[in-house]
């Protein structure tokens, strides 16, 4: 189950999320579009993970098996549709749309109650490996899609994308079938409890909020507050990373290496947070995080021409773009309970994605309205400090205790 989360999210849309920089100077060089011009349009189309809610609902109730088909489906399509983008902007914007109808069902809205069912007292850490896929994915496929591209063309790229997301479908249903008990509605329609007795299901399927209820918590706004301004931060940093690269003095190489070092630094945050919050409270260990991440956002923005330098800065900023990964499951479950977990993962997926949106519009914006990124950086570092505000505030589920909830 967990060898299936790290596959289904490390080839999923968030992918190309991280390596889109890569593709940035061949779309300026053929259409001449600007590099705000090109955030924005893919920031907008981030609109298409308002069916978030309505996925979580289907898996909550069907299984998860139809939904990663699909979103596989989709995700293949298209890239290979921006393979073949032409000039006009909403044309890209439409192709990235495609990808974005793809996240909900490659993600933890689909993983995560998977692995929050057969595992209690490691939760934190069985999700901190799971949600690892996109990092480890970051890491491996940037020298090899920066290879591509440099000899084959951006198109290439594209194409090369299509072909890894559809050989990884295999693999991932092939693992999760003898754990497809998991995956089926364990609540009869009647209302009737599951049988503990049988394998795969858990009495603590029926436990929790309905997906209204947890709407109506204060706290299920504050994670989402939390995720937006997190989200908006690391997202903008990385999704113009190679360009801040190469504006600090290094070269296209150098540059590129920064995707590995922010990938390294997802894998390095889920890894310590799952372990921490196994052990203690998660609310401060999440709010040191975002700490540190948004004291490395101010030291990009002071500025270094220093390879290593840059490397340590972007892999200590990335550190709560790790984090989160693992917070938002881990917390939908401890908070609300699993009885609705993949409707309110759903709900707040799209809202999530907001502070996604304004970031990759965002950081491009403000580099073309000052011609650099100074103004973004020290943004980021704002929101980093606002979401550890929120962890800070948000407090447990009545009954939960510091493992899990359990």
């Amino acid at each position: 189950m967990v060898v299936a989360a790290i596959l289904g999210a490390g080839f999923g849309p968030g992918l190309y999320q991280n390596l889109s920089s890569l593709f940035t100077p061949g779309l300026e060089a053929e259409f001449g579009w600007t590099r705000g011009q090109i955030s924005t349009a893919a920031g907008l189309a981030l609109i298409g993970a308002l069916i978030a809610p309505l996925v979580g609902r289907v898996a909550d109730r069907v299984g998860v098996r139809p939904v990663i088909v699909a979103s596989s489906a989709v995700l293949a399509a298209g890239y290979l549709l921006l393979a073949n983008v032409g000039g006009a902007i909403w044309h890209y914007q439409a192709c990235v749309l495609l990808l974005v109808l793809a996240v909900p069902g490659t993600s933890s809205l689909v993983y995560g109650k998977m692995i929050a069912l057969r595992f209690r007292q490691h939760r934190g850490t069985a999700l901190a490996i799971a949600t690892s896929g996109l990092a480890v994915a970051t890491i491996v496929v940037a020298p090899a899609l920066g290879w591509v591209i440099q000899h084959g063309g951006w198109r290439r790229g594209f194409v090369a994308l299509a072909l890894a997301s559809a050989a990884a479908l295999p693999f991932i249903l092939l693992v999760i079938r003898p754990s497809s008990t998991l995956a089926k509605p364990t609540i009869a329609d009647d209302g009737t409890p599951p049988d503990p007795t049988v394998r795969g299901q858990s009495p603590s399927v029926v436990e929790g909020m309905t997906a209204a209820e947890a709407r109506r918590d204060p706290r299920f706004w504050r994670v989402v507050a939390a995720a937006m301004l997190v989200n908006l931060a690391t997202t903008g940093l990385v999704t113009q990373i190679v360009p801040l690269g190469l504006e600090l003095g290094l070269d296209s190489a150098e540059a590129a290496v920064l995707l590995t070092s922010f990938g390294v630094s997802a894998i390095a945050g889920r890894l310590l947070i799952g372990a921490l919050i196994d052990r203690y409270r998660p609310q401060p260990a999440a709010a040191a995080f975002a700490l540190v991440s948004a004291l490395a956002f101010l030291g990009l923005a002071w500025g270094s021409s220093h390879v290593a330098a840059v490397l340590a800065l972007v892999f200590l900023a990335g550190l709560m773009n790790g984090a989160e990964n693992d917070l938002l499951p881990y917390l939908a479950a401890r908070l609300f309970g699993l009885r609705a977990y993949g409707e309110i993962y759903g709900s707040a997926m799209p809202l999530t994605l907001v502070g996604t949106a304004i970031g990759i519009i965002g950081f491009g914006r403000l580099h073309d309205m000052f011609g650099d990124y100074d103004a973004a950086l020290i943004a980021g570092a704002v929101a980093l400090l606002g979401a550890g505000g929120c962890f800070l505030s948000l407090r447990d589920r009545d009954g939960a205790n510091g493992m899990n909830g359990d």
